[in-house]
């Protein structure tokens, strides 16, 4: 269902940039959140995972219909540290889209030491907001089970970086090419 709708409503631009904001991104789709939460349940489901955890905004639809049906708690890295956080463990994040490097901060309240993470998010490129969650999980004294992704760029690389760090990498649709405007999609 995933590649279908990429394929379908997915608009490519210049320099490896794919838009999904009709159905993922900015307006979501129900249906769609909830198949992908049941694939990445899935794909999770032999783990001991305790807690899915995202990145704000894009990851946290996907991340809230994995939590509710695996009936598990969510916890998402914020963009901007409120004035009210306690015990914030924090970490610098660089956007791809948006060229620019952001502190991300979660509190050590809800991502503990024995907590089995499951990250979530929309999209794997270069892999810096996962290596971001990676240093909050580390600082935490959590474990990471497994990172599952909407929509990999697997020509930009961040599967690698995560692979070589010992994380299982698990993406719903893998892009293998955005040259001249074209969406490939790797067949799995």
């Amino acid at each position: 269902m995933t590649k279908k709708r990429i394929l379908q409503d997915g608009k490519c631009y210049e320099g490896g940039i794919l838009k999904v904001d009709g159905f993922i991104n900015h307006q979501m789709d129900p249906v769609l959140m909830k198949s992908i939460g049941v694939e990445f349940v899935r794909r999770f489901a032999a783990t001991n995972v305790n807690k899915i955890m995202t990145i704000e905004a894009s990851g946290i639809a996907p991340a809230i219909m994995t939590g509710y049906l695996m009936d598990l708690p969510v916890v998402f890295a914020k963009k901007k540290s409120p004035k009210t956080i306690q015990n914030a463990l924090s970490t610098t994040v660089h956007s791809f889209t948006k060229d620019r490097d952001y502190e991300v901060v979660i509190s050590a309240d809800f991502l503990t030491p024995g907590d089995n993470v499951l990250f979530v998010d929309d999209f794997l490129a270069y892999g810096n907001a996962a290596l971001g969650i990676l240093d909050l999980i580390e600082q935490s004294g959590a474990k990471l089970v497994g990172m599952g992704f909407i929509i990999e760029k697997a020509f930009q690389n961040g599967r690698k970086i995560l692979e070589e760090k010992g994380v299982r990498v698990e993406s719903l649709a893998i892009i293998e090419d955005l040259s001249n405007c074209c969406i490939k999609i790797k067949d799995q």
